[in-house]
């Protein structure tokens, strides 16, 4: 997170200092209007003496007027520019973070608390970075240009005893600052808690609808809603506490003004029109002191939320190695996996354990087994997705580990097991937003992933936008249109991930029959519960608690009456039903 600031800092650096040229100018202006109206009380005791001084003294006000608006506007300009900068590069950051962030961490990290650190966490740190730079350096200019001129222009005694419950009011708002920050932090962790639940309830409001769990959702929205309401409440509570103090502070400095103004008038040390611009000098510093405790409270608030983004920040990420020669760009070749063990960061117990498997170029394995058997596992190794020890995996004759990760991704295509949609045309879905593709190549993919016929029927063809998580289609045309997604792409290595389960019998027949077409030369894994899925594979593997128990041809598998005939006989069974 320190890098992004000072690398923001440093581009920026020209128009920071030009911004704080002009504040420092504007609050120098702002001590003339006072001065001048000074002045003018002084001259009024004789007017036709000073009628022409009085209209030059009313000139210098309607020019300083105008100064103030000409400094005002770029610098306020500026530092909202600024701030909304800041607020655009560190959403980048963030968002570039965790696309590259190990798997291993993204697991631990809720939905919820990573759309908290992009709008929460990002808009507080704006905000104070808005405060330190706007209202921040008008309190320090307003304290060194008002106290300069307030004692050298009127009476340094009368400066220093008035300045004496602002100095103090200064030093209790610090001290109150720490309440403050405690209250906020609890706030936050209610906010992101909340933000946590509704993301939860709106990604199983169907669930909720099945089961009529509405009220009880309800209930505990209104609990943690409530949380946050307190906890808000604590913050204002502190808040309003700092405006008290300031309230009570100028009451005091307005007395002193009246009381010790009002003796050096009589002893004729200050005129009068000095003790009405001593006056307008302390109306000056209202604003930079009632700025005060919202400005500690923002730093506080923005402190809170930048640890916050710096631990975010500070999660592993992948590590992309440099591509040293082009001819690294395509992988080809076998796949080989020798004494593969692996268990999860955050788990002890192996999810794979010992398995050895061979996969020649242009060959097909199927991989079968109950849920939680490693078959997933198996893909997301061999996408490096998790990391593996040396040795254990190779493609192409080259262990994954001296791969480019992003030479790996862009050979192997993976159709998951979820077929992700996004909220958007179905050929942006299909092609996953790379260009390059034409229209004519997408409804290729689509013929060969038999939907074709589908999308036709719908208003746009393959320009129609879907729902949410594809949430118009049902789930079949879900599978078929992540289906076409290998079609299109020209990966040497596909992986299938139990794809066709929403697939009736004939459309999986012909959809795995041009699948077989189309791999013909690549290296292919369908990984499945389904029999018919794997049946025609060149070689299958049954994984059973991260092992592989059984492995052959499918008539091999039947023959041996294992745990690969129980698959067999269950689907048997349940197909003649």
């Amino acid at each position: 997170m320190k890098k992004i600031i000072l690398r923001f800092l440093k581009k920026h650096h020209i128009y920071i200092i030009i911004q704080t040229i002009f504040i420092f100018l504007n609050i120098y202006f702002a001590t003339y209007p006072a001065k001048i109206i000074g002045s003018l009380i002084d001259l009024l005791y004789d007017i036709p003496a000073n009628q022409s001084m009085i209209i030059q003294n009313i000139i210098y006000l309607l020019l300083v007027s105008i100064g103030l608006l000409l400094v005002r506007f770029p610098w306020r300009f500026l530092v909202t520019y600024h701030s909304r900068s800041l607020e655009k590069d560190m959403k980048n950051e963030i968002f570039k973070h965790f696309l590259k962030m190990k798997m291993s961490e993204i697991q631990e990290i809720k939905n919820g608390e990573i759309m908290s650190h992009l709008t929460k966490d990002v808009g507080e740190v704006r905000h104070a970075f808005y405060r330190l730079e706007s209202y921040g350096t008008r309190i320090i200019a307003t304290f060194l240009i008002g106290a300069i001129t307030m004692a050298q222009g009127i009476n340094l005694g009368l400066t220093a005893v008035t300045m004496l419950p602002i100095v103090i009011t200064s030093y209790l708002i610090v001290k109150i600052k720490k309440y403050v920050e405690t209250s906020f932090k609890i706030s936050q962790e209610h906010y992101t808690e909340l933000s946590e639940y509704v993301q939860e309830s709106t990604d199983a409001i169907r669930t909720t609808k099945a089961y009529s769990q509405e009220g009880n959702q309800l209930k505990e929205f209104i609990k943690k809603n409530k949380q946050l309401k307190m906890a808000n409440n604590a913050v204002d509570v502190h808040s309003t506490l700092l405006t008290t103090c300031i309230n009570i502070c100028f009451g005091l400095c307005y007395a002193i003004a009246i009381l010790f103004g009002s003796k050096l008038v009589l002893e004729n040390t200050i005129t009068i029109g000095d003790f009405v611009a001593f006056n307008g000098y302390i109306a000056l510093f209202v604003g930079p002191v009632s700025w005060l405790p919202s400005t500690i409270s923002r730093f506080k608030r923005g402190q809170i939320s930048y640890q916050r983004l710096d631990r975010f920040l500070a999660l592993e990420k992948e590590k992309y190695l440099p591509l040293e020669q082009k001819a690294e760009a395509d992988l080809k070749g076998d796949i080989k996996i020798s004494h593969l063990s692996f268990h999860y960061p955050s788990h002890v117990e192996e999810v794979l354990e010992d398995i050895n498997i061979t996969i020649k170029q242009g060959k097909t394995l199927g991989i079968i087994g109950a849920v939680g058997s490693g078959k997933t596992t198996l893909a997301n190794l061999l996408l490096h997705l998790y990391s593996v020890q040396d040795n254990m995996i190779y493609i192409g004759d080259k262990d994954i580990n001296r791969i480019p990760i992003e030479v790996i991704r862009k050979n192997i295509c993976y159709i998951t097991q979820d077929n992700f949609l996004f909220s958007n045309t179905i050929e942006k879905n299909i092609s996953l937003f790379r260009q390059g593709y034409s229209e004519k190549e997408i409804m290729k993919s689509t013929k060969e992933a038999m939907i074709y016929d589908e999308i036709q029927e719908m208003n746009n063809g393959i320009y129609t936008v879907i729902g949410e998580r594809g949430v118009d289609l049902s789930g079949g045309q879900k599978q078929r249109i992540a289906v076409s997604r290998a079609f299109l792409n020209s990966s040497d290595i596909v992986i299938f991930d139990d794809t066709f389960s929403a697939l009736d019998n004939k459309t999986e027949g012909r959809l795995l029959e041009n699948i077989k077409k189309m791999t013909q030369n690549k290296t292919c894994i369908i990984i499945s519960s389904r029999i018919s899925d794997i049946k025609d594979a060149d070689e299958i593997i049954v994984l059973e608690g991260g092992s592989i128990i059984e492995r052959g041809i499918h008539q091999d598998l039947v023959e041996q009456r294992g745990s690969y005939y129980k698959f067999y006989q269950q689907q048997i069974s349940q197909n003649n039903e």
